[in-house]
């Protein structure tokens, strides 16, 4: 049985990749390269769904999932003075 879930891929500041999926709450990984941050996810939801499997929790299904955007006003100016505060 093959399952298909959606994969969120990121490039690092460092040249690398880190991915999650947004379905499997907690799974994630990375890699150097686009390739190995794929090979790095796809066993990384195998042993979700094994995990999940063993302890007799339902698979989840990305089918479920719906894509969208959400636009966020934002004042610069205040983003601006709260990076100068101390922290």
């Amino acid at each position: 049985m093959n399952c298909r879930y959606r994969a969120w891929f990121e490039r690092d500041e460092d040249g690398g990749y880190s991915v999650w999926v947004p379905a499997l709450p907690g799974c994630e990984s990375q890699g150097d390269t686009l390739e190995e941050a794929a090979a790095n996810i796809r066993e990384a939801i195998q042993c979700y769904l094994q995990s999940s499997l063993k302890h007799g929790e339902a698979i989840p299904d990305d089918s479920k999932m719906v894509e969208g955007r959400v636009e966020v006003p934002f004042n610069t100016e205040v983003a601006e003075r709260a990076a100068e505060v101390p922290v």
